[in-house]
């Protein structure tokens, strides 16, 4: 029934503003709205403060019928559980319902602000700090590739309050827009989810109260790294619905184009094709709902669990869609059919979240 009603939605309100979205590198207002309208845009918040209290493979089944028809929106609900997850896993009860509450209602978004420019991968390499100052903490640093940076009114900011203790020393703040000292770079050009701004955040001596800590101070990357546990998933999914998506209209294309007299699906080179690219989406699914499974419950294995989903759906995104441009000829490579937007966009999952080289670092560090 989620999955239907999801879908429905995602074909009339969001699919019409794909194109368009990518073309013009705008957000997808009419996306939000159509997911606020329904309650879609944050499933993750649980009840108690409003939220419609979705489990992960819920979470996980909303983010890929958005991505099925625009990835670029389906960063509103993957991102919003991201950014907010920091605050649910290891915030105070007064920060969970001061930020949770309007994040549900839809009045807000959360981002999730970890990388800087010369922290990527070795996120514990991170530069930005926090200065205690009374009952305040000043906030001085850059982030770089901040999803929906500009427009969410919340972030979750990582930032060094103990040099000496390097990953030990970081901690996790929410820092809003509307903060003094806080700013946004221009929007980065990019090859695919043209949708989603991606911008640096500057904080230039952000004062914040100390209770908007999430946590203890010093435990901030690791809440980090947990949260990535739980939303390497989201990205599996995201991944999963590109692909689904590519195949779907692939399928649909070579049923009606006609070549040597029939249509190019009796051809069993196009029919092997199509089968690989089915297969390897059905395998990609059923690791991403497990994994989704796992986080519900909170399993031991979910390190290496959720970075396979990830890693996995996303190779996998990348063939099935570079196989439907194939598919569909010359015509895939035109901006007339939206093939090369999802393979476009198919590239950045298997970059952010952690690189899939990371997530294979990862698996080996936590082999079952």
């Amino acid at each position: 029934m989620l999955r239907d009603a999801v879908r429905s939605l995602a074909e009339a309100k969001i699919a019409p503003y794909a194109a368009a979205v990518d073309e013009e590198a705008r957000f997808p207002r009419e996306a939000l709205d159509a997911l606020v309208a329904n309650d879609l845009h944050a499933v993750h918040v649980p009840e108690e403060f409003g939220g419609a209290g979705a489990d992960a493979l819920a979470t996980v089944i909303v983010i890929e019928e958005v991505a099925r028809v625009c990835a670029s929106s389906s960063l509103i609900p993957a991102v919003n559980k991201l950014g907010s997850l920091p605050v649910i896993l290891s915030g105070s009860e007064a920060l969970k319902k001061k930020y949770m509450t309007p994040l549900a209602k839809g009045e807000a978004m959360f981002s999730y602000c970890l990388s800087e420019p010369d922290a990527g991968s070795d996120a514990a390499g991170m530069k930005t700090k926090a200065v205690r100052d009374g009952d305040h903490y000043v906030l001085n640093g850059v982030k770089r590739w901040i999803t929906n940076a500009g427009e969410s009114e919340y972030y979750t900011v990582m930032a060094v309050t103990d040099p000496t203790k390097r990953s030990k020393g970081i901690s996790a703040f929410v820092v809003e827009k509307s903060d003094e000292g806080v700013s946004f770079g221009a929007p980065e050009k990019k090859l695919g989810i043209k949708g989603s701004p991606t911008r640096e955040v500057y904080l230039d001596n952000v004062r914040i109260p100390a209770d908007r800590m999430i946590g203890e101070e010093g435990t901030g990357f690791a809440t980090a790294m947990k949260t990535l546990d739980h939303t390497r998933i989201t990205i599996a999914a995201q991944a999963l619905g590109i692909a689904q998506g590519a195949l779907d209209y692939a399928k649909g294309y070579v049923q009606e184009r006609k070549q040597f007299g029939k249509p190019i699906a009796d051809f069993q080179g196009i029919q092997f094709m199509l089968a690989d690219m089915a297969m390897k989406i059905e395998a990609a699914r059923q690791l991403t709902y497990a994994a989704a499974a796992k986080s519900e419950r909170g399993d031991s294995d979910l390190t290496f669990q959720g970075a396979a989903a990830k890693c996995f759906a996303s190779d996998v995104a990348m063939e099935v869609t570079t196989d439907a441009v194939q598919l569909l000829g010359g015509y895939g490579y035109t901006r007339d059919y939206p093939v090369e937007r999802m393979m476009r966009d198919a590239k950045i999952t298997q970059i952010y979240e952690g690189t899939n080289q990371v997530q294979r670092i990862v698996m080996a560090r936590n082999l079952p």
